[in-house]
């Protein structure tokens, strides 16, 4: 799995997991829930939808507001994490809802973003 950092990750919303079944990529969405183990994390996107976020191991960290995960979509359509970002939002607020919106334009322009979407031109 360590070739996740090396390819391309299209951004994703929870929406869009099933299709990217096995492959690589980034996905942007605030905490809502940690499994009492720690080894589960579920992320709402800026649509609300929720999406499942399973790690090697267990958190070693209190972890709260937006995180950025990197990982492969399992066949379960959850996301294998590899590494993660928390946002800090002490001085900016991020805005989940709007990073969702750029995630629409991405996705419906694709030869403009040919990363953005995993998709070949």
């Amino acid at each position: 799995m360590g070739d996740v950092h090396e390819a391309p990750r299209p951004r994703i919303a929870a929406a869009q997991l099933a299709q990217h079944i096995g492959r690589p990529v980034c996905f942007v969405g605030r905490v809502e829930k940690i499994h009492p183990t720690g080894k589960l994390i579920v992320l709402s996107d800026g649509e609300g939808c929720n999406a499942t976020v399973e790690l090697s191991e267990p958190l070693d960290e209190e972890i709260s507001g937006i995180l950025e995960v990197v990982g492969r979509v399992t066949n379960q359509a959850t996301i294998m994490c590899m590494s993660y970002v928390q946002f800090r939002e002490d001085k900016s607020p991020f805005d989940l809802e709007l990073y969702n919106e750029a995630l629409k334009i991405i996705h419906e322009f694709p030869e403009y973003f040919p990363f953005g979407t995993g998709r070949n031109n």
